[in-house]
């Protein structure tokens, strides 16, 4: 099979003639190695720009949650307090009466207890 046979598949748009002589296939292979060249380049600087993008979001997302950080740290550092100024931390902490009576706390949940005023006392109070 002979050169010009690969070029009769590709169709009525392909090229007519290989490149034939030896200043025709230099000239072929530069600009192949040009356009090849300037892909990579705008690859890189495509890849450099989605970078900055990406560090100046990650700039701004710090900026903007920095009161939130300091907040957090804040309180990581210091222990809550109840109004004995006794910390609600320690293992030997006990709430107070009126916090005892006015909620039950199940698995993190806060229920507080209310007394529903009966059919026989609504009556009574009319």
């Amino acid at each position: 099979m002979n050169s010009q046979g690969h070029y009769q598949h590709f169709g009525q748009h392909a090229l007519v003639q290989p490149p034939q002589g030896p200043l025709a296939k230099l000239v072929a292979f530069l600009l192949s190695a040009t356009f090849l060249t300037l892909a990579f380049m705008f690859s890189l600087v495509a890849l450099a720009v989605v970078a900055v993008a990406g560090l100046a979001f990650g700039g701004w997302l710090w900026w903007r949650t920095r009161q939130l950080r300091k907040e957090t740290n804040r309180a990581k550092s210091s222990p809550r307090q109840n109004d004995s100024d006794a910390p609600m931390n320690r293992p030997d902490y006990t709430p107070s009466t009126p916090q005892r009576r006015s909620a039950t706390v199940i698995e993190g949940e806060a229920v507080r207890m209310t007394e529903e005023p009966s059919v026989a006392q609504a009556r009574q109070v009319k």
